[in-house]
């Protein structure tokens, strides 16, 4: 993995950041969001381990949705696989999250729900310029993404690019379902 991507040092440069950007000192934004200045302080340096309950008080108390803190910055195609994703875990109960994308701020999403068979696959022109399409494989296995360069996908895996060039889905298996985001701007 590369290093400016590892969880706590997106978490180090998205703190900073965004505690930047609204002109907090690291003592006030560690009595905003209730936790130790230490805590914070390392946090910043890309040591600790947060919970979601820490990241969530600072996210609050930056003014920014939690995805702000999580999401590194993401590559015009992007391939999640099942299990790999950052998961942050609840220090309250037994529950962890994975954030694979964040809407960007102005932009528009469609869900869809697709059931694909074996037969050709469906090529699809490029839509607006700034679309975004977001798949995950729900069942079976699928080819998708740039026509010039898909990616096999199975269950559970993600996989993000853009729909304003020429793209394609095709099922590798029958019956293979996938829930497919269309992000407009």
């Amino acid at each position: 993995m590369d290093r400016s991507t590892a969880p706590l040092d997106v978490i180090a440069a998205a703190l900073r950041r965004e505690r930047d950007r609204v002109g907090l000192s690291l003592s006030e934004l560690a009595k905003r969001a209730g936790i130790a200045k230490s805590t914070l302080s390392q946090l910043e340096s890309g040591a600790g381990n947060p919970s979601v309950e820490t990241l969530w008080a600072l996210g609050v108390a930056l003014g920014v949705p939690f995805s702000r803190l999580v999401d590194p910055p993401r590559p015009p195609v992007r391939v999640v696989r099942f299990g790999e994703g950052n998961y942050l875990h609840s220090e309250e109960s037994n529950y962890s999250a994975a954030l694979l994308s964040a809407c960007p701020p102005g932009a528009r999403r469609d869900i869809y729900l697709a059931t694909m068979s074996t037969d050709a696959g469906r090529h699809s022109l490029p839509h607006n310029a700034g679309t975004v399409e977001h798949l995950v494989v729900s069942a079976g296995r699928v080819l998708a993404g740039p026509a010039d360069d898909p990616v096999e996908l199975g269950p559970g895996d993600y996989l993000s690019y853009p729909g304003d060039i020429p793209h394609l889905y095709q099922a590798l298996l029958p019956d293979s379902v996938t829930v497919m985001v269309m992000e407009h701007v």
